[in-house]
């Protein structure tokens, strides 16, 4: 079996460390780490990444996680310090409240696609800069290519900002808008809910929106059956 991209030993000394040092996943997350062959290949691009600074300073990347045939795709901003060591999104405290989320709505982390804007950490999980978000939209448009979401809920303001530039997130969350083949709903990053209690039953409001999109979406134009597709251990960071 050939070593997975992200476990090789690196030009960063920081990196060969935390190959060796990371935290173990929990049993109850190892299912995030199978990935459908279709993204598999865009995995291990992202692995080896080298378009912009936050590439010298990260421990690996965070691409994403969920089926190829999600009708749900959540995207964040960027990976924090749980994510960067562990290799997959929204696993840490803003995690376990996306997932209380998803709860209320009838679905789990199996049956959505999440990702970021951003898939490296950027240093004391400081906002992402223009440049680093530019440098991973590539990354993003063939993830969405190849997801193709019926909806896609934006959490928080610079996954917004990719379909909603110069609006305030304030003054838009939950408001479902048609973008070309799918619905676009920008919300509040579960983070900001941590952070602000009274937010946490807006998200959970902004959340219930979602579920009849998709069963609508699905009882006037159900997707192509996609026929199984073999899965592997996540490339860039399969279970020790």
């Amino acid at each position: 079996m050939n070593t997975p991209p992200r476990l090789k030993k690196s030009a960063n000394p920081r990196n060969n460390d935390h190959v060796s040092s990371r935290p173990a996943v929990p049993q109850t997350l190892q299912h995030l780490f199978m990935t459908d062959e279709p993204l598999k290949r865009l995995y291990e691009t992202i692995a080896d990444c080298p378009n912009c600074a936050l590439a010298k300073q990260r421990s690996q990347t965070v691409p994403g996680s969920g089926p190829v045939t999600a009708n749900l795709m959540l995207v964040g901003e960027a990976p924090g310090q749980r994510e960067d060591e562990w290799g997959l999104p929204f696993v840490g405290r803003s995690g376990q409240f996306l997932d209380k989320l998803l709860s209320g709505i009838g679905l789990t982390r199996a049956d959505v696609y999440v990702t970021n804007v951003v898939k490296c950490r950027p240093p004391k999980n400081r906002d992402p800069k223009e440049p680093e978000i530019a440098s991973c939209s590539d990354f993003l448009d063939q993830q969405i290519s190849v997801i193709n979401p019926v909806v896609i809920a934006t959490l928080g303001r610079f996954s917004m900002a990719r379909w909603f530039p110069d609006a305030r997130i304030s003054q838009i969350h939950g408001q479902v808008k048609r973008i070309e083949c799918r619905y676009v709903v920008p919300m509040y990053h579960p983070a900001a809910a941590l952070r602000n209690n009274n937010l946490r039953s807006v998200m959970h409001d902004d959340f219930e929106k979602l579920l009849p999109l998709l069963e609508k979406q699905s009882a006037s134009n159900p997707r192509a059956s996609v026929p199984p597709t073999s899965k592997s251990a996540h490339p860039r960071n399969s279970p020790l």
